[in-house]
C-alpha cells in the first residue's frame, strides 16, 4: 500500500491571474507578520492577494493591497484589513530583490497564501508585466492546446 505524501501545506489562497499577467523570473517563500485575529481570519479559508504587491520601503518589503477580512470574534483588538503587512525574508534576499526592482523594471508579486507547520507563508514572484499581444498569444495556444486534447480524444474511441 502506497503511504501517502503529506507536505504539511494548506493552501489559504492563490492569485490565478498572475501568471496570466506577468512573466515569473524567480519564486521565492517569505513569512508574513499577522496579528492574532488575521491569523485566525485566515485558518477560517478567507483572505485574498489578487491585487495586491510587494513594495520597498526603507530596506524592508511590504505587502500591499492584500486583503484579509475582519475577524467577528475578536472584538476591540481586531486589524485593519487592508492594511500593509510586513514580508520576512533574509537581508541578503530583501537587498537583492530591492535591487532587481530598481534597476531592471520588476516587481513582487504574491502568487499564493499558505499555512506550512502552523505558519503563514507567502509565496512572491520576480515578475514583469505582459503586453497585450503577449496575453494573446497565451490565449491562443491554451485554446489550440485544448482543442488539439478535443480531436486527440475523439479520435482515441
Amino acid at each position: 500500500m502506497k503511504k501517502k505524501l503529506v507536505t504539511g501545506q494548506k493552501i489559504i489562497c492563490l492569485n490565478r491571474k498572475a501568471s496570466f499577467n506577468y512573466f515569473f523570473f524567480e519564486l521565492l517563500e517569505a513569512g508574513i507578520v499577522l496579528k492574532g485575529s488575521e491569523v485566525k481570519s485566515l485558518r477560517d479559508g478567507k483572505g485574498s492577494i489578487s491585487d495586491s504587491f510587494a513594495v520597498d520601503n526603507n530596506g524592508e518589503l511590504y505587502l500591499i493591497n492584500s486583503h484579509i477580512p475582519l475577524y467577528r470574534q475578536s472584538s476591540y483588538n481586531n486589524h485593519d484589513p487592508k492594511g500593509d503587512r510586513k514580508l520576512l525574508l533574509n537581508r541578503k534576499e530583501i537587498n537583492k530583490l530591492i535591487g532587481k526592482i530598481n534597476q531592471d523594471g520588476l516587481t513582487l508579486i504574491p502568487t499564493k497564501l499558505y499555512f506550512l507547520k502552523g505558519k503563514v507563508k507567502v509565496e512572491i514572484a520576480l515578475a514583469k508585466g505582459k503586453k497585450l499581444y503577449d496575453k494573446r498569444q497565451v490565449k491562443k495556444t491554451r485554446d489550440w492546446n485544448r482543442e488539439r486534447a478535443r480531436l486527440l480524444s475523439k479520435n482515441n474511441k
